[in-house]
């Protein structure tokens, strides 16, 4: 797979994709958007990838940004699009991912950065890691996915303020708050995110993927979280995962899964 603005590795069933725009601190352009886009949903079809590690290029930023300059005159109407676009494609595409998505924030995760950190399944960020979400100084709001995911991971007084305000935080203080789950050196940061994929692979895929699908399903406007997962618990009922975990755990071995 080759794209004008991502670097991907795959080794022992983990993929690590990295934004590589650094004359631009990775900023998100709509060109980096359909890349994103195109690779994971490549990666997450591919049953041998089992996690996928998503983080920039450089020391200093994550994505620290999206592209302003292509949308500084765009209009109301254009303005719409381009939130429902980018949500769709991408934001919105990740968080249902099937394949576990995790976030190396390795710098500045800004604006549509930090969206894009928010959309993954969780976050691990380095030591010198800064979050926000500036677009009010901007003059207009966040629009893939910020106003909504920003609340639900740390609370809505802390996302008003934050948002409110345009201000950053720093790693720890995005750790007090719920942010990001953990934070490292930066030169052990994709080090760690491959131990913490290490041990989800452990698992059962299929498992897994009910289990994010059960979790959104608590988030979703018009969806009964219950209801999706005991629809989903029945699910494995029925897989070669289940009858090997079962048998695996009677034995007192580990289990082998296929995600079958």
């Amino acid at each position: 797979m080759n794209y004008e603005n991502l670097l991907i590795t795959i080794e022992n069933n983990i993929a690590t994709v990295v934004i590589n725009r650094p004359t631009k601190l990775n900023a998100l352009n709509i060109a980096t958007i359909n890349d994103l886009h195109k690779a994971i949903k490549v990666l997450g079809k591919n049953k041998e990838i089992q996690v996928i590690i998503l983080t920039g290029s450089g020391e200093k930023a994550f994505v620290a940004g999206a592209d302003i300059s292509e949308f500084a005159h765009f209009t109301i109407e254009e303005g719409a699009q381009l939130a429902f676009q980018g949500q769709e494609l991408l934001f919105n595409f990740i968080e249902n991912l099937k394949t576990p998505v995790i976030a190396a924030v390795n710098g500045f995760a800004l604006g549509g950065g930090l969206e894009l950190a928010m959309a993954c399944h969780f976050r691990v960020a380095s030591e010198n890691a800064k979050m926000g979400l500036p677009e009010v100084s901007l003059g207009v709001i966040p629009g893939y996915g910020g106003t909504q995911r920003l609340p639900q991971l740390i609370g809505k007084g802390r996302a008003m303020e934050m948002i409110m305000t345009a201000g950053m935080i720093s790693a720890e203080e995005a750790k007090q708050y719920g942010l990001v789950n953990h934070v490292v050196p930066q030169a052990e940061l994709i080090e760690f995110c491959t131990g913490i994929a290490q041990k989800i692979m452990k698992n059962s895929p299929f498992a897994i993927g009910r289990a994010i699908k059960a979790i959104n399903a608590n988030f979703a406007d018009g969806k009964n979280g219950y209801e999706t997962e005991i629809k989903n618990f029945g699910k494995c009922f029925g897989t070669e995962d289940f009858s090997e975990g079962t048998k695996a755990f009677l034995e007192k071995r580990k289990a082998v899964f296929t995600g079958k």
